[in-house]
């Protein structure tokens, strides 16, 4: 448990330690959070070149200055429902275990720095997103983001793009 301090300096070089940022971004009608430093950039939606016999859910590769990249559509993937490709969907590339990924989007929207009291446990139900990828909820007042473990969510043996991460 963190005690704050009463001088107002003393206790933000305290928190600093702790603060954890994460892009929020939307799929659907949910808000989810990923850890920033995974994060490599934020592009818009362009068309691919599809694989064959790839899984519906990677939607191809592009080439990101001379890396090809796997890009997955997290909407698919999720399965919450047909995606629809608009001014507002971007592509965020991870960059995870050393390997570059791109992960599809509806939206973006902001950079969100959670203290741990903002921090609460994922509570224990079905949904899309596996309870093993899931870190917890964000606590934002008048928001939640569901924080999404993406370096496990990638690596998972179902996505096949990344081989295990050491524990």
């Amino acid at each position: 448990m963190l005690t704050l301090k009463q001088s107002p300096y003393d206790a933000e070089s305290v928190e600093q330690d702790d603060l954890k940022e994460y892009l929020a971004f939307t799929l659907g009608r949910e808000e989810y959070g990923i850890d920033i430093l995974r994060v490599q950039e934020i592009r818009g939606y362009e068309p691919v070149t599809r694989i064959a016999n790839a899984p519906d859910f990677i939607k191809g590769v592009v080439n990101l200055r001379g890396t090809i990249v796997p890009v997955v559509d997290m909407r698919i993937k999720l399965d919450l429902g047909e995606p629809v490709y608009d001014q507002f969907t971007v592509v965020i590339i991870l960059n995870i275990a050393g390997r570059v990924v791109g992960m599809v989007v509806d939206s973006v929207s902001d950079v969100t720095t959670l203290k741990p009291e903002q921090m609460r446990p994922a509570p224990e139900m079905g949904s899309a997103l596996d309870a093993d990828y899931l870190i917890g909820l964000g606590d934002l007042g008048e928001r939640m983001l569901i924080l999404v473990d993406i370096d496990k969510l990638m690596s998972s043996p179902d996505m096949g793009l990344i081989e295990k991460i050491a524990a």
